[in-house]
């Protein structure tokens, strides 16, 4: 071949980016070392995600960073309706689950002032956040690579992405909270899907998990639970 059409090499910085975006071995170590980060402190996976991107030359857009018009009309919408899901699932959905009405993994809390500035860390930085950037951000992406971006793919994701979600709760909230966890995911999911950012989907995240830690601290889980069912 003339030298002229010959493909210029790949530079082995490029080439290191390219494997840590596709699945082969560099891709795959990364993705197991993200999803294990959390495992020794919050919101390391969250971390990791953003170094994996900045070194594998992920778009931020991508992972749901993109520029956002309407502020006010987002950060609004987004407490509301935080606070109104968490609502409609302890006073509605978890009853008909039968659920607990007390979440007793993070009972500790209740009139524990003493406790609020860790609860308040692990809710908005390492769920608010943390869990955004993984589940949302960093998992559509991976799985828009594998599956596509057609409506099938984006359902299929919505569905895998809330799952895995949802399992990251059993360990220390069991089956009620495998549940609640799902139906939230997939309402952050949808929303992710459809804003195609994070800040909506991570304000009413974070404005769901503070509601849930009101109702803790102020001991109205009961009451709110038998609102509707009594």
């Amino acid at each position: 071949m003339p030298d002229e059409f010959a493909r210029p090499a790949q530079a082995p910085d490029d080439a290191f980016a390219a494997e840590l975006r596709g699945f082969g071995p560099a891709g795959i170590a990364a993705a197991l070392v993200i999803l294990a980060g959390n495992v020794l402190f919050l919101p390391l996976s969250a971390l990791l995600v953003l170094a994996w991107a900045w070194r594998s030359r992920t778009p931020w857009r991508e992972l749901g960073f993109a520029r956002q018009q309407r502020w006010a009309a987002i950060v609004i919408g987004g407490v509301a309706g935080g606070i109104a899901l968490k609502l409609f699932m302890k006073a509605i959905v978890m009853p008909l689950l039968g659920a607990d009405p007390v979440n007793h993994a993070y009972h500790y809390l209740a009139h524990n002032s003493a406790a609020l500035p860790s609860g308040l860390y692990l809710l908005i930085v390492g769920a608010g956040f943390g869990e955004e950037v993984l589940f949302r951000g960093y998992l559509f992406e991976r799985f828009r690579r594998m599956f596509g971006q057609g409506r099938g793919a984006q359902i299929l994701i919505v569905v895998l992405t809330s799952l895995l979600f949802a399992a990251g709760h059993f360990a220390n909230q069991g089956v009620p909270g495998v549940e609640q966890a799902f139906v939230t995911g997939l309402v952050f999911a949808t929303v992710y899907l459809w804003t195609g950012r994070l800040w909506l989907s991570m304000i009413l995240h974070t404005a769901f998990d503070l509601t849930a830690l009101a109702l803790i601290y102020w001991d109205l889980e009961v009451k709110v639970a038998h609102s509707v069912f009594r």
